[in-house]
């Protein structure tokens, strides 16, 4: 086992909220809350300042804003290793998409079971997505009445057959897994497509690989149905 400590950094404008997930994280072995701030401005200095793997982003802050604080971050190069991790109350709203878009690696709601919040520090600090299938496909509901941004969206002309059709694929939903069942070859070159795919379209995770999907038009949203997706 690694005896790697996770450095966490906690950005959010509620001294509460923050004293909560300090201590339920100061609780664990093999992380550490590295500093806190009280808003997006403080949030992105304590991040240059610290460096650390995680951080913990409120989506709505005084001064500036979790996704104009996710942007500074996810855009400066020393960075680059560090994961935006938003905090909302609301779910998948209008703010948790632009943070998407702005290099955040997921997002968790405010009121999620401690189990579920260290499991995703944990997901997001391997380099994966904090977006589960069905996380996935709520993102893929927000695109339903969206035009795909061609305008704003990254060029897919460097991609090869085989990475646009696992990008594709990751865009529906699929894990890896499914992702080779589907395409008859291992997880393993499916997990080399698809960070090929996210290299070359600069992104930083799954995440932004869906995002891109749909901007693009690689893949279309379809109309919101009720029973559209199984529970995995």
């Amino acid at each position: 086992m690694s005896e790697q400590i996770l450095r966490v950094a906690l950005v959010d404008d509620q001294a509460l909220m923050r004293a909560g997930f300090r201590a339920l994280l100061d609780a664990e072995d093999g992380i550490e809350v590295v500093g806190e701030a009280a808003d997006g401005e403080q949030g992105v200095a304590l991040v240059r300042a610290q460096v650390p793997d995680i951080a913990l982003v409120d989506v709505q802050m005084p001064v500036l804003s979790g996704i104009e604080a996710t942007r500074r971050i996810a855009s400066d190069p020393v960075l680059a290793a560090v994961r935006v991790v938003i905090l909302t109350n609301y779910g998948l709203d209008e703010y948790v998409f632009e943070a998407l878009r702005a290099g955040a690696s997921g997002f968790l709601l405010k009121d999620t079971e401690p189990a579920d919040l260290l499991q995703a520090i944990e997901v997001v600090a391997r380099g994966e997505a904090l977006l589960s299938p069905s996380v996935t496909r709520t993102l893929i509901g927000e695109f339903v009445a969206r035009p795909p941004d061609r305008a704003t969206a990254p060029g897919l002309d460097g991609l090869t057959r085989r990475e646009r059709e696992v990008t594709a694929l990751a865009a529906r939903g699929l894990s890896n897994e499914e992702i080779a069942a589907h395409m008859v070859i291992s997880p393993l070159t499916a997990k080399t497509h698809i960070s090929r795919a996210m290299t070359k379209l600069g992104a930083r995770d799954r995440a932004q690989l869906v995002v891109f999907a749909y901007e693009s038009g690689l893949v279309e949203a379809r109309r919101r149905q009720t029973h559209t997706f199984d529970t995995p």
